[in-house]
């Protein structure tokens, strides 16, 4: 559907009228209302007279005290300071004005960001069961927080022992069999296996036992994987140089000197 072209203006007063007319429907930066109005007449000289008028009959806020407002509202909803002032940005505020406003209200209100932080923390989460670290840094620091000031307010949280990162969580509801069966198809052997199970942050104390099981079941057979990946990798293996690069490159892979040695023997 074409959106409907804006009728321009055909004379000083039709300006006004827009400016009014979007005045009243919420506030508006300075910066703001110019673009809105440069969409009705590409006469600047009618526009900068209006904008003159209305910003010193104060209808429209200096970008100053626009700041000082929006702050003090964004404050009371716990948001950051790095987050009003990209905000305000955004809306053409001047980066001068923006800051400063922010200072003001910050010294009058006795704004402190670590006190913010932290008060955000508990009122946004009782408990951690819903989220990861790394989603509440994510938040915390789109909402204007450094991560100073998220660890801080961490640290003052009831349940804070209780946030996961997302590989903790990941790792809690591995299967530990599983796993191991994933790296071994991968052509990894026992103790690379076992290295990266902890990598994951995945409970190794019960990985011997399931080896074992594994092994028993035929599922695994590290002697058969480590001459595979020998035969993959074609080295020439007739001269000890050759050797020596194959048991380095398969040891590299996880696998024992024994499974290495079968590998690596003269077959019958």
């Amino acid at each position: 559907m074409l959106q409907k072209e804006l009728r321009q203006a055909k004379s000083i007063d039709n300006v006004y009228n827009s400016a009014y007319w979007h005045l009243a429907q919420k506030d508006y930066t300075l910066a703001e209302i110019r673009t809105k109005l440069e969409r009705k007449t590409d006469n600047q000289e009618w526009i900068e007279t209006v904008l003159d008028d209305l910003v010193g009959k104060n209808y429209i806020k200096s970008d100053f005290d626009f700041a000082v407002l929006f702050a003090e509202s964004a404050f009371h909803n716990e948001q950051g300071k790095s987050a009003i002032t990209r905000k305000l940005r955004a809306r053409g505020v001047d980066e001068k004005d923006a800051a400063a406003a922010i200072e003001q209200v910050m010294n009058d209100e006795d704004i402190d960001q670590f006190e913010l932080a932290a008060s955000r923390l508990i009122s946004t989460f009782q408990t951690f069961h819903s989220t990861t670290k790394e989603k509440l840094y994510s938040q915390f620091i789109t909402k204007g927080f450094s991560r100073a000031e998220i660890d801080h307010a961490l640290s003052l949280h009831p349940e804070k022992d209780t946030l996961r990162s997302k590989l903790e969580v990941k790792a809690e509801k591995a299967d530990l069999s599983q796993e191991t069966m994933k790296l071994y198809r991968k052509g990894k052997g026992k103790r690379v296996i076992r290295s990266e199970l902890r990598r994951k942050l995945i409970d190794v104390e019960d990985f011997d036992n399931v080896i074992d099981q594994l092994e028993q079941a035929g599922d695994i057979d590290f002697y058969q994987s480590c001459m595979d990946v020998l035969h993959k990798k074609r080295f020439d293996v007739s001269n000890g140089k050759g050797k020596s690069k194959a048991y380095a490159y398969l040891s590299g892979k996880g696998f024992d000197s024994d499974e290495i040695k079968e590998a690596l023997s003269p077959s019958d």
